[in-house]
């Protein structure tokens, strides 16, 4: 049974069954965020290439404005539950308090900023592309502005429900935000005839609605059992506006170097697109559809992720050390099954699924190409790069991840990208007689170059053991 050999099994904070209650609903949240995904580019697809290019280089930044609140949002969950691992009842909920203030202001600042420099913003990051596709991109940006702060709360409110274990809620937010969304991109495209708009205006409403639904729940918790502990988060005196700056210091000690870690790969690989804009509209396509392919390629790594934050984390605030460790590896080898399992049928269809997509035949065997590569070395080293340290951030070693991450993205992804593309991937794309738009393969093997230096990393680290005494409250 290894590490749970040294402890009786009765002490064990996570059952099989509890584990399971706590993975299933992150594999139903995660396919569900990626249907969402594969349905806006599959609908904008409809409007013609220039939108499909449009939309697709602004979620680029729509993600990178996101991943500061999924980083606060992670900083909040390991904060609440280390506390609910202690079973400290009112610093947890004091936590979730002091997580969504401190959310609701972030995105509040970034939108005025946004609504500000959205100009400057998209030719910076851009610089000279298509017209038709800068105007697709100014309007799609302006109008999902105005989404951030429901993103920001639903994304905090969720990991609070993940954080005590209770992750079927966020799955059902995830259903509804789905529905909403995929249902008002339908009547707006293919009803209203809109543009991209039709796409953008769903993702609001359905965003602000989530957090609504979320906050109300919060709001109105009542204590329960969950995975062994309660489960007792709750919002109540939110409106009594009262910072706590000793705990939003423990958020932001995990918030911040996670922020600047998602944050500085998240321009890399804006900063490489814009490499992959220069290869035409059809590069920019293919890289679309292909990246929301990716998505559901790492599923299961996604899934266990979180799962992870929670297990870990009120492992490490329970003062379990041992448990903190066994549960990372047991959760590691649910993750390579998952991926294993998954891929291998996906892979053999999908040539197929991706021509479902409006796109010309060298864009899809393109976009396939880019596939293949994603899914073949994802089932090799993705979880070691991706999943292994969110039990380093659970355990309060979030700067160590920082600067691994930050490092590789820089050196290895960005600048082997560019190194790609000016000896046309050390002459591959003439050898194989390839159109210069598969100059953007190369950015997909940078991106892969990039796992195997974090992977190496995060595996010693992990073996060392120094992050299991990083402990947050």
């Amino acid at each position: 049974m290894g590490k749970a050999s040294l402890v009786q099994k009765s002490e064990l904070i996570f059952s099989n069954k509890s584990l399971w209650l706590l993975i299933w609903p992150l594999l139903v949240e995660q396919l569900l965020q990626i249907t969402l995904g594969m349905a806006d580019v599959a609908m904008v697809s409809s409007i013609g290439e220039a939108a499909v290019g449009g939309v697709s280089l602004v979620d680029q930044i729509n993600i990178l404005l996101t991943q500061v609140f999924a980083a606060l949002a992670t900083g909040g969950a390991v904060v609440c539950s280390q506390y609910i691992g202690a079973k400290r009842k009112d610093m947890a909920n004091e936590s979730a308090r002091q997580l969504l203030y401190t959310v609701t202001i972030f995105s509040l600042l970034l939108l005025v900023l946004g609504l500000v420099f959205y100009r400057q913003i998209l030719s910076l990051v851009f610089g000279k592309i298509e017209a038709d596709v800068m105007q697709s991109s100014r309007l799609y940006f302006l109008i999902t502005l105005f989404a951030l702060p429901g993103i920001a709360l639903y994304s905090a409110a969720a990991a609070l429900f993940r954080a005590q274990g209770n992750s079927r809620v966020s799955m059902a937010i995830a259903l509804l935000v789905n529905v909403l969304n995929i249902g008002g991109n339908a009547i707006m495209i293919y009803g209203l005839k809109c543009g991209v708009e039709g796409v953008a205006v769903p993702t609001l409403v359905s965003r602000t609605a989530a957090a609504f639904v979320l906050l109300a729940r919060l709001y109105r918790a009542k204590p329960s059992k969950e995975n062994g502990s309660a489960a007792f988060l709750s919002i109540r005196g939110i409106s009594r506006l009262h910072i706590e700056w000793s705990i939003v210091a423990k958020i932001l000690k995990i918030g911040i170097p996670n922020g600047i870690e998602n944050s500085a790969f998240q321009i890399g690989k804006i900063l490489v697109l814009s490499l992959i804009a220069t290869f035409g509209t059809g590069a920019i396509a293919a890289n679309a559809s292909a990246n929301t392919l990716a998505a559901l390629e790492v599923l299961p790594g996604a899934a266990a992720g979180l799962a992870l934050l929670t297990v870990v984390g009120q492992c490490i605030g329970a003062g379990k050390r041992d448990q903190a460790v066994y549960y990372t590896k047991k959760i590691m080898l649910f993750t390579y099954a998952g991926f294993w399992a998954l891929n291998i049928p996906f892979l053999l269809f999908s040539k197929q699924i991706l021509g479902l997509y409006s796109m010309s035949e060298e864009t899809t065997m393109l976009a396939w190409y880019m596939t293949l590569a994603h899914g073949i070395f994802g089932m090799l080293i993705w979880p070691l790069s991706f999943t292994l340290p969110n039990s380093l951030r659970a355990a309060g070693d979030a700067a160590f991840t920082m600067v691994v991450s930050f490092v590789s993205m820089w050196t290895i992804r960005v600048g082997m990208s560019y190194v790609f593309k000016y000896t046309q991937i050390f002459g591959l794309v003439g050898f194989m007689n390839w159109p210069l738009s598969f100059c953007s393969l190369g950015v997909w093997f940078a991106m892969i170059l990039d796992w195997v230096l974090r992977s190496f990393f995060f595996v010693v680290r992990f073996a060392n053991g120094s992050w299991k005494n990083k402990r947050v409250v």
